[in-house]
């Protein structure tokens, strides 16, 4: 059995979204990796072992201020990364 933290999930979904609404901002693994991360440090965490569990977390996020609440920890993640990315420069 494994446990999954929904809230993960999301964010990777979600990421997308907020990396196209910036210009300039590094979209490499790397990146991408440390944006999650940080984003993920904000959030609570939803863990998960079923995917009936899944259904009923992610019902949840359809609540308009969980929702917002990623998108939030995503903008401010993908800024601050963006000002300071730790990949290699080439």
């Amino acid at each position: 059995m494994q446990v999954v933290n929904i809230v993960e999930k999301m964010a990777w979904d979600k990421l997308d979204t907020v990396l196209n609404s910036k210009e300039n901002i590094c979209k490499c693994e790397k990146c991408r990796a440390d944006m999650i991360a940080y984003a993920l440090n904000k959030l609570k965490p939803r863990y998960v072992s079923t995917e009936r569990g899944e259904v009923f977390v992610r019902a949840q996020y359809m609540d308009v201020d969980l929702s917002a609440a990623i998108l939030v920890a995503l903008t401010e993640a993908v800024e601050v990364v963006g000002k300071n990315p730790h990949h290699d420069k080439e």
